[in-house]
């Protein structure tokens, strides 16, 4: 039964982003799938904004007359990222990244850094990103090579780095980087989050990628070379950013959560379409045992994907945060990004020819974009050690 963990402001709101993004982002998603369009995703955001979409985790700055909903929550903003990846995971990624730097600022940030940044986020005028992979460090926060030290004569913090496969790089007005300001402790307790504006002196873009997919998402390389910035830009209080960092991969990987399911269900539907319409051998191709049984396990998959991702989300709303979600979230986001990988690849197979080319479905796109989905987030390899790390707590993995 698909929205079961839903309430009806939830199941309207759901109907009515389904439309919204019918009118606003589908026209537009095949222009950016063709051309990498960054400007149709950026024309898209500013829409969404408008509407209200990009404001459900944000209180104050969040207009219910805009969506119909009193008490907006991460329950909400899941149905957002699950109904814009259906169309277009591109998209998706990049207000995704957007509301991930949003919150931490919501939460975390002074009340002159939040009256900067917050209202253009909500209202799809200004991008977001965050930061934290670097060349030579990936899941292993520990190993961060940023720097981010206190000038004694004026008080700035000055930010040392370089940061790599970062969403929204070089396209984004506000930044999130995480680096070690206390070499002496354990990265744990010497980190800190800083906020960075898209035009502070020192910022530069070295490189965009070419990806596998998410086209017209535009990930690159973000280069801080004694990049100052206010004290007050720290987000919480000084080394506490590993703090500040959980809650930030809490929410990212319920919206994962989301996109996965979201992309799994376009990449269902036409793997279901397909089974009915397609003959062989005289019968349906669905009807055949092989067909029936895959038709069979990815829709287990997606039920489960969706329990988990709402469940997660509905846990966040009512006030479980930090470490202790840390397990939940990292089930949603594990589980339905790999059934966005199965129902993908199970798309291709079950069209067979028809599923390798653009000519004829959507199939081979969703198959590259859902192979980013268990990397992105922290990877699968990540999430496993998370979930296991909470149910066996008094063990320390022997690696």
């Amino acid at each position: 039964m698909r929205d079961f963990l839903l309430d009806d402001a939830a199941r309207r709101l759901r109907a009515e982003v389904g439309a919204f993004f019918a009118r606003e982002l589908a026209p537009r998603a095949a222009a950016i799938e063709a051309d990498g369009g960054f400007p149709a995703v950026r024309e898209a955001v500013r829409a969404t904004g408008a509407a209200g979409y990009l404001s459900l985790l944000l209180g104050e700055h969040h207009r219910t007359e805009d969506t119909g909903v009193a008490d907006p929550g991460l329950v909400h903003a899941a149905i957002v990222s699950e109904e814009a990846a259906a169309l277009s995971y591109a998209f998706e990624s990049t207000i995704a990244t957007s509301l991930s730097c949003a919150l931490p600022l919501r939460r975390h940030a002074t009340a002159a850094v939040r009256a900067a940044h917050l209202g253009p986020l909500a209202r799809g005028e200004a991008l977001g990103a965050i930061c934290i992979t670097e060349p030579g460090v990936g899941s292993d926060s520990a190993g961060m090579a940023t720097r981010i030290a206190t000038d004694a004569g004026t008080g700035d913090l000055v930010v040392h780095g370089i940061k790599r496969y970062i969403s929204n790089a070089g396209v984004a007005e506000v930044y999130i980087v995480y680096g070690i300001s206390d070499t002496d402790v354990p990265a744990q307790r010497g980190m800190t989050a800083v906020v960075v504006p898209g035009d502070a002196p020192g910022l530069s873009f070295p490189r965009s990628y070419t990806m596998m997919g998410r086209r017209g998402c535009v990930v690159g390389e973000v280069a801080l070379d004694g990049v100052r910035v206010p004290a007050d830009h720290i987000l919480g209080e000084p080394h506490a950013g590993f703090r500040v960092m959980v809650g930030m991969f809490n929410l990212e990987r319920i919206l994962l959560g989301g996109a996965g399911l979201g992309l799994a269900r376009a990449a269902f539907d036409i793997a279901r379409e397909h089974a009915r319409s397609r003959h062989s051998f005289g019968a349906p191709l669905g009807a055949k045992q092989l067909i029936w049984e895959r038709i069979a396990e990815l829709s287990w998959r997606l039920d489960a994907a969706e329990l988990l991702t709402y469940r997660a989300a509905r846990a966040h709303d009512d006030g479980c945060e930090g470490k202790a979600l840390m397990r939940e979230a990292a089930m949603a986001k594990l589980v339905a990004t790999q059934t966005a990988v199965a129902c993908a690849d199970a798309a291709v197979q079950i069209l067979g020819g028809d599923g390798l080319t653009k000519d004829f479905s959507r199939a081979e796109q969703l198959y590259r974009d859902a192979r980013a989905m268990p990397i992105v987030g922290g990877t699968s390899e990540m999430a496993k050690y998370v979930i296991a790390s909470r149910d066996l707590p008094d063990l320390h993995l022997d690696l």
